[in-house]
């Protein structure tokens, strides 16, 4: 028994899932011809109560594409520290946008509507960058899966709006955030421009992200789309796993919510353990206490074939998701409590 914690990227698709994507209808999406693509793109903005919606084969691809219709060369997007289109996106935001990123050292990933006034830029004072855009990113990844307050994220909108700022939802893991708290996705489409959701970690699907807003900002996506390398011919074979997802895949989250804190009160057992962030959602993230070696830790697991994420300074993360079976659980805890 191999036990991947490592993400909730490494799922692989069920066999019914496997079953729909091969019996799909397709067609050449690049001529925006492909009825599966159509459908999930049509479903998705009507999910959120947007103009328009697009497949992207990664949600990389799909935030830098919205860093790159909210803003022009040589201005700024505001974000947290932690930020995936700061720390995971291999600069692309400068590479791609030519725009470069005001960093707020918010509370795990996440920050306030007043440090967002203070980080804006005033527009008249022409040597620094322009303020254009607000990035937030729900779940937070390097936050250990914490979700924002969504009265954080209005008065955030607020300030958006005084200061004619875009507001940008990177929700690669939105869905494990809907599935946590009692917002639906129209709620967070009305208060974003443009959003982001990816269909390869908590819905286990093998490739697929969609980016949604008005048709204001949407108009330019598929040619952003087009200059990033992303338009796919017969993608209707993925887009119909994201259908498959939709409809089978979400209400099953709450239950890799519920492994991650299980996991989470048997590391807080252990005198090894120095911290065990919160767990809201699928992610835990703990450190070590400083006398035990992180890579001697991680050896131990492996021998075992368990697998996580070492992040470094004795801090690692497991992910639950999909493919991780009761009877992964049921190992992995007794492990654990061998330390």
């Amino acid at each position: 028994m191999i036990i991947d914690l490592r993400s909730d990227t490494v799922t692989k698709p069920t066999k019914a899932m496997l079953d729909m994507m091969m019996s799909a209808q397709v067609g050449d999406d690049v001529y925006k011809e492909d009825p599966s693509v159509n459908a999930l793109e049509s479903r998705l903005a009507d999910m959120f109560g947007k103009d328009q919606a697009l497949f992207f084969p990664s949600g990389s691809m799909a935030n830098q594409a919205a860093l790159k219709l909210h803003t022009n060369p040589g201005e700024q997007v505001i974000c947290d520290k932690f930020a995936h289109i700061y720390n995971y996106e291999g600069g692309g935001a400068s590479f791609n946008s030519g725009i470069s990123c005001k960093l707020i050292d918010g509370h795990r990933g996440m920050f306030t509507a007043a440090q967002v006034t203070e980080s804006i830029n005033p527009p008249d004072f022409y040597h620094s960058p322009l303020t254009r855009l607000v990035a937030i990113e729900n779940t937070t990844n390097k936050g250990g899966g914490a979700c924002w307050d969504f009265e954080a994220l209005k008065s955030i909108r607020n300030v958006c709006d005084t200061h004619d700022l875009g507001y940008h939802l990177d929700g690669a893991r939105l869905w494990n955030a809907l599935a946590n708290t009692k917002e639906t996705a129209k709620d967070y489409g009305q208060l974003f421009d443009t959003i982001s959701v990816c269909f390869s970690k908590g819905l286990g699907c093998p490739i697929g992200s969609v980016l949604i807003g008005d048709k204001d900002l949407m108009k330019g996506a598929i040619r952003v789309r087009k200059i990033l390398g992303g338009g796919m011919r017969q993608a209707g074979y993925l887009a119909a796993a994201g259908l498959y997802a939709l409809d089978h895949h979400l209400e099953r989250l709450t239950e890799d919510h519920n492994k991650a804190k299980d996991i989470g009160k048997v590391l807080e057992s252990l005198s090894i353990i120095k911290k065990v962030e919160p767990i809201e959602t699928n992610i835990v993230i703990f450190e070590l206490e400083s006398h035990v070696d992180e890579a001697e830790f991680l050896k131990q697991l492996s021998d075992k074939n368990i697998y996580i994420i070492g992040m470094g300074s004795n801090k690692l993360r497991m992910v639950t998701h999909l493919d991780y079976t009761n009877d992964m659980h049921n190992k992995l805890l007794e492990v654990l409590n061998d330390f």
